[in-house]
This record gives C-alpha cells, structure tokens and sequence, in this order.
C-alpha cells in the first residue's frame, strides 16, 4: 500500500515539475517580451507550483517513511524493501524526475541572466538620462589661486 503511495507521489512530483519547466520556458519569452505584468502573474503561478511541489514532498517522504520507518527516509532508502516491479518504477521515475529539475535549473539560470541583463541595461539608460556631475578633466595650476591680486599692493605716491 505504501510502495503505491510512494510511486503516485513521484507521478505527481514529476508533473508538477513538467509543468513548472514549460512556466519557466514561458517566462523565457516573457522576459525576452519585457512585459511586467504577466512577469509577475508568471511569478505567482510559479510559487503555486513550487507550494504543490513541498506538499507532494511531503506525501513522498511520509510514503517512503512508512517503508523504511525512518525519520525524512530518500528513495535509496526505500530501494532494497520494495518488490522489483515497483522498484523499476520507481528508478525510472527518479531518472525522470532528475532530468526534470536539470532542465529546470538550466532554464532558470538563462531567466536570471536575462534579467541581470535587463536591469544592466535600464541602469546604463537611467545613467544616459540622469547624467552625473561631470568632474572638470582639465589642467589647472594648482598655484594659481594664490597670486589673487591685492589692493593696494603697489603704494606709489608722487
């Protein structure tokens, strides 16, 4: 019973994972778009998913715990007590899973550099419009301000 569990859990985390990296393609392009709002209703939608995604963690852990009874069991944990069917299964899934969250982590990587991207630029264009005070870059004597002329230096009386 609990084995089944477990391998619905990993169904589950695996679509939830699907589809948190078809958000993040999505994001891709919004970014790329520079459209703010749906940038922020994407953001939302992906902290849904990741609130999914702990749940069902959740759901796999104490599936896996009851296998193994232990205290926050891994699926190698889990591995040598199922039946072989389901342990297959189960393999298949975690290699699915991992190659999920690696697509997933490169497609966030990319989404972060875009945006680092974007900011550098909004700030090179907020530096063109707000230019900063402007130093003077020219020679000056440095001993010129102190032959100021003084009244009454010359004192000729005829």
């Amino acid at each position: 019973m609990s084995a089944t569990a477990l391998i619905t859990a990993m169904e589950n985390l695996l679509k939830l994972h699907k589809s948190l990296n078809e958000l993040a393609i999505k994001k891709t392009d919004i970014i790329k778009a520079g459209d703010m709002p749906a940038l922020d209703q994407m953001l939302k939608d992906e902290q849904s998913h990741v609130a999914a995604i702990e749940k069902m963690e959740q759901l796999r852990q104490a599936a896996c715990s009851k296998v193994v009874q232990q205290e926050k069991p891994t699926l190698e944990d889990c591995l040598p007590l199922l039946e072989e069917d389901i342990k297959s299964k189960a393999l298949t899934l975690k290699d699915s899973l991992v190659k999920e969250v690696e697509a997933l982590q490169e497609r966030n990587q990319l989404n972060q550099q875009l945006i680092y991207q974007s900011l550098q630029f909004v700030n090179m264009s907020m530096s063109l419009l707000q230019p900063q005070s402007v130093q003077n870059f020219n020679y000056t004597n440095p001993k010129s301000n102190q032959f100021k002329p003084q009244k009454g230096m010359f004192n000729s009386r005829a």
